[in-house]
């Protein structure tokens, strides 16, 4: 695999052998970049950096161009514009985002309904059915292709496998622009030489543990014993590796995901060392998760809360309440008691709260009087300004007039993996 920055890449050209495929994993490239190209054309070739520009912001994504610097997702924004000075800064535009990635979602519904998008960039799809009407798995790949840069006027890379492990490392291996088929009979062959980081799911500290032992590649995981893997990686994920180091992948498909949790964090412009200041950044944390829940028409049993210290300790604490809710004061004061039993050993760079274990709204039996009346009443009133403003305009009169509050705001989950 190359640096992320499209070099080493492999590829295969329309009509290579697709053999005993029917997975294919869709990957925008780099997502974020390319829509303010689209928006943009003059941006086009040049070193994007999207992101905001001041305080302690990271990098969102960042151009091919701007990647051969040594640009990366997630790394702090000073450091990316020092090695890439010439580099374009950008600012996120999350609606534009969403925007973009409807229209590429309504692309792969026409070829197949078996569609699980794995984050607002990318999708697995089943073509198994598909092949009566729009021919084998690779000719539905350049299809693909060719329909979203028509259209939406972006690239994207895709895999073509027969299982959803492997064609999600044959996207990576092509990207940018590109596409990788990899024959059923082919599947041990193609994943023999690569890297255990290749592997989709196995992580930096796993991938370091198994190459600390001399397992570097996964020819290696194939050889090694299944109690020597177990000892590195514990007895569950020890036995997934092995499977995938084999080919093996029974996950199918999914086109419905149920949404595990819900949260919000944001990162001060400067450490906050105040209580009462971050006890109301809890408040307004907890209506925005608030606002989420109640959209998704679903309540939470557990809120968890995350504070991160300007030396970078963080400490997590979660409690489940006695009745699941949507409300948000009563997500709040959850996350205000989780924050009375912290000792603020430093100043806090991040905090954040968090809605777990989530159930359709209305599930457990009805109360005959409802304790939170008249806090639903304020949430109803947020819920309509979120609706017709957006949820960042939204706040509570305590807060106006505080500008001081943190660095640009996070986006839930929007990944940009191309």
């Amino acid at each position: 695999m190359g640096r992320g920055d499209g070099s080493n890449r492999v590829f295969s050209l329309p009509g290579d052998d697709d053999a005993g495929t029917s997975i294919l994993h869709v990957d925008m490239d780099a997502f974020y970049a390319s829509v303010a190209v689209l928006d943009d054309p003059s941006l086009g070739g040049k070193p994007i950096i999207i992101g905001a520009p001041e305080g302690r912001s990271v990098v969102s994504s960042a151009s091919y161009e701007a990647r051969r610097f040594g640009v990366r997702a997630a790394m702090p924004m000073g450091q990316a514009i020092r090695l890439c000075p010439q580099g374009i800064i950008v600012n996120p535009s999350f609606h534009r985002y969403i925007e973009v990635s409807k229209q590429v979602m309504e692309i792969f519904q026409r070829f197949t309904p078996l569609v699980e998008p794995l984050s607002i960039d990318e999708a697995f799809l089943d073509v198994s059915g598909a092949r009566r009407l729009w021919g084998s798995p690779g000719e539905i790949a350049t299809l693909i292709r060719e329909t979203v840069e028509r259209e939406v006027g972006i690239t994207c890379s895709v895999g073509v496998a027969a299982t959803k492990h492997v064609a999600k490392m044959a996207s990576t291996l092509c990207k940018p622009n590109g596409m990788l088929f990899v024959p059923e009979a082919q599947t041990l062959g193609f994943l023999g030489p690569r890297s255990v980081r290749q592997m989709w799911g196995v992580g930096p500290k796993a991938s370091e543990a198994l190459e600390n032992r001399g397992i570097r590649t996964i020819a290696d995981v194939r050889a090694t014993p299944q109690a020597a893997l177990n000892r590195v990686l514990g007895p569950a994920m020890g036995a997934r590796v092995r499977e995938l180091a084999h080919g093996v992948d029974e996950r199918i498909v999914v086109t419905e995901h149920a949404e595990k949790s819900i949260g919000h964090e944001e990162t001060f412009e400067h450490d906050v060392a105040d209580p009462e200041r971050l006890r109301s950044e809890l408040l307004r944390l907890a209506d925005r998760v608030g606002i989420r829940l109640r959209k998704a028409g679903v309540e939470s049993r557990t809120i968890a809360i995350k504070v991160r210290f300007n030396d970078f300790t963080t400490l997590s604490r979660s409690q489940t309440l006695p009745e699941p809710t949507d409300v948000g004061m009563r997500i709040a004061d959850a996350a205000r008691d989780l924050f009375a039993t912290l000792d603020l050993i430093a100043p806090v760079r991040l905090i954040g709260v968090r809605a777990e274990k989530l159930q359709p709204k209305g599930g457990s039996a009805l109360a005959l009087w409802d304790d939170d009346e008249d806090w639903r009443r304020v949430d109803d009133a947020l819920d309509d300004a979120a609706e017709r403003f957006g949820s960042g305009a939204v706040t509570r009169a305590a807060f106006i007039g505080r500008t001081d509050r943190y660095a640009a705001p996070r986006a839930p989950k929007l990944d940009d993996h191309g």
